[in-house]
């Protein structure tokens, strides 16, 4: 307790000598953080490590995020979960654990929260307790404010790696079978429709971004997001578009629905909306329907056939049409479902690659393509499985016209 009071004492002084007029660069602020802790009698007997350790809190305190900088900048730590500023959790190696450190008090952690979300523009406070925003490093993050929260601003950070995972890493970690990879390959290079589902933490935006390395570098590309957190590489024809908020400065909201609207106009090969949440869906599948093939997405639900039914539910949500023909607007816009999961032991894998045909009798009939199949645990834990082939595809038309059949 004594170490955070002169810690707090300390970023006082040098906030005392700042000019909050003057807009101070990362290496002034460090010389002013130096001056102050050369001063301090009390730290001649420290050790230099001690001090170099301080000064970076100190840094952190005033120019970054506090005690959560160490854990943004850990590529191990996947989540980052703020309950208050007494409670911090973090996810590493796959593991959930507490910490034993917490913010100094309720003011500071709410100084970090409009800290971050003032760096993509976005506005919270109590008559907008509730956004989306990422860190610089492209992290996701969801604040959810009083009066909503009960037991203090919550904040919840999903970290992606530092470099993007490649479907040569997902094929190390037996997340999907060389066969399967490959099918994938050819469907994305022959521009079918491919819709990702799974619950929270599955790996679909990671798999979107893994899908996309096989996006051919000459097609214009335009991604749309609630918030900005697909990493597709290499193409230079890229159009990335992310939602708005509306505020109290007169700026009204803008929504994935207008901007799939608007990237119609743009000429684009393929649109990548990054989830489906709701009404969003009709859009969505209007791309899917009007020429746009190629086209991907993702959305939340517990298997395939799930997702079908919430997209169902989604489009209803945004226009008043009946069930069948939703139901055909699905059957013909998509081309291919992939369902992933994360196991009972953490591991992330594709467990459907399905085909999605006609609808027939106001049903949607499914293909199975690849199915896991679970073989027990060895004794570790760990899972033993393997994504088999279960089918052949049937509409094999885009292929053939892509030269890949």
């Amino acid at each position: 307790m004594e170490y955070a009071a002169m810690k707090k004492e300390l970023r006082r002084k040098v906030q005392e000598r700042m000019d909050f007029v003057k807009d101070y660069t990362d290496a002034e602020v460090e010389d002013m953080i130096d001056e102050v802790i050369l001063e301090e009698e009390r730290l001649m007997l420290v050790s230099i490590e001690s001090r170099r350790k301080l000064k970076q809190e100190l840094f952190d305190s005033l120019r970054r995020l506090d005690i959560l900088q160490m854990f943004v900048e850990d590529s191990s730590v996947t989540e980052i979960m703020i309950n208050g500023k007494d409670h911090i959790f973090i996810e590493q190696s796959g593991k959930l654990r507490e910490l034993d450190i917490g913010f100094e008090s309720v003011e500071k952690l709410q100084d970090v929260i409009q800290q971050i979300v003032a760096g993509c523009n976005r506005v919270v406070n109590e008559a907008s307790p509730i956004v989306d925003a990422r860190l610089p490093n492209g992290s996701r993050v969801n604040v959810v404010m009083n009066p909503i929260a009960l037991n203090g601003p919550i904040v919840t950070i999903r970290r992606f790696p530092d470099k993007p995972i490649t479907m040569e890493h997902l094929l190390r970690t037996d997340s999907i079978s060389y066969e399967a990879a490959g099918f994938l390959e050819k469907l994305v290079k022959a521009k079918y429709n491919i819709f990702i589902s799974g619950g929270t933490g599955s790996g679909k935006t990671t798999f979107l971004n893994v899908l996309s390395q096989f996006i051919p570098l000459d097609e214009r590309v335009i991604t749309i997001e609630d918030s900005a957190e697909l990493q597709l590489q290499g193409l230079s024809n890229l159009v990335r578009l992310e939602t708005r908020n509306s505020n109290v400065e007169g700026c009204h909201e803008i929504t994935i629905r207008e901007l799939i609207k608007s990237s119609l106009r743009m000429r684009p090969d393929r649109i990548i909306v990054g989830e489906v949440r709701g009404a969003e869906a009709v859009d969505m599948l209007q791309c899917l329907n009007t020429g746009h093939d190629g086209s991907m997405s993702t959305g939340h639900a517990n298997s395939g056939k799930d997702m079908l039914a919430r997209l169902e539910n989604m489009v209803l949500m945004g226009m008043d049409l009946p069930l069948s023909a939703v139901r055909q607007q699905i059957a013909s816009g998509l081309d291919i479902l992939i369902h992933l999961g994360r196991l009972r032991d953490k591991s992330r894998k594709v467990l459907e690659i399905v085909e999605v045909l006609a609808c027939e009798k106001n049903e949607i009939k499914l293909n199975p393509l690849f199915l896991y199949e679970e073989k027990g645990e060895d004794a570790e834990g760990n899972i033993m499985g393997k994504l088999q082939k279960k089918g052949e595809l049937f509409r094999g038309n885009k292929l053939k016209s892509a030269g890949l059949s």
